[in-house]
């Protein structure tokens, strides 16, 4: 199992967020450890790129760095790029961590690699957990997911799915499944979605992972029992995450 960390320099709400200040390391760096405690070797882990600045900061730490384009339009698109650079085989399972990610919890990064790897039939793995709040599931900002009884998704929505008739939602009578935006994928799949166009699913919602079923590719979802720690999008995530830091010193 691989583990690539798309970082980008040029974010639009926080620009060179991956060099942001957290408990002294830049976030990037934080992104890095937690991939380091989901593997074996870290050589098998690769940050990619779009800046020199950020090429300079992760060699310094000691990571294994790739600069890619910087004119991808998703992180899929610059870990495509890292697997054709690498060469590695098509039957490669890859773990897309995203780069904002500093309190991923390297036990689901592994899980979710694993769960790919376990089942050949899956094209993409990902993971969820319970939602416990309603209002969560009339947040567009959480991904909902549905799935049939082998775990594979039918649909991803930022609208409550399913949709209840009665007008009310109730979370004694559903089991509402909020989508974590961690992905496995194998270099054969990487490849495939680079050559799709944006599916009309994925304009409307703005979730990429829709291109794939479009497409018909099997996405296994692995049931977690809790949500990760939020990402960092924007200056009062960063905020908190530093928080967090804080109190764990």
């Amino acid at each position: 199992m691989k583990v690539v960390i798309p970082a980008r320099y040029g974010s639009t709400r926080l620009p060179g967020k991956p060099l942001a200040d957290i408990a002294g390391k830049p976030m990037i760096q934080h992104v890095w450890e937690r991939a380091v405690e989901a593997v074996d070797d870290r050589n098998d882990i690769i940050i990619a790129v779009d800046d020199d600045r950020l090429v300079k900061t992760a060699a310094a730490f000691g990571a294994r760095v790739v600069l890619t384009k910087n004119d991808h339009e998703s992180g899929t698109d610059r870990i495509a790029e890292v697997a054709a650079k690498m060469n590695w085989a098509d039957d490669e399972v890859v773990v897309n961590l995203q780069g904002d990610e500093p309190l991923m919890p390297p036990q689901l990064v592994k899980q979710v690699g694993t769960a790919l790897a376990e089942n050949p039939e899956a094209a993409i793995a990902t993971a969820s957990c319970i939602i416990l709040k309603p209002e969560d599931v009339s947040n567009p900002n959480i991904v909902k997911v549905v799935t049939d009884r082998a775990g594979y998704a039918l649909y991803f929505s930022r609208s409550p799915i399913p949709y209840d008739r009665s007008g009310v939602i109730d979370l004694s009578r559903f089991s509402y499944q909020r989508h974590i935006g961690l992905y496995a994928y194998r270099v054969a799949t990487l490849k495939q979605l680079i050559s799709l166009r944006p599916a009309s699913l994925e304009r409307i919602e703005q979730l990429e992972q829709l291109r794939a079923l479009a497409a018909g590719m099997t996405i296994l979802v692995e049931a977690v029992s809790s949500a990760p720690p939020h990402g960092v999008d924007t200056e009062a995530d960063l905020e908190a995450v530093r928080a967090y830091f804080r109190k764990q010193s």
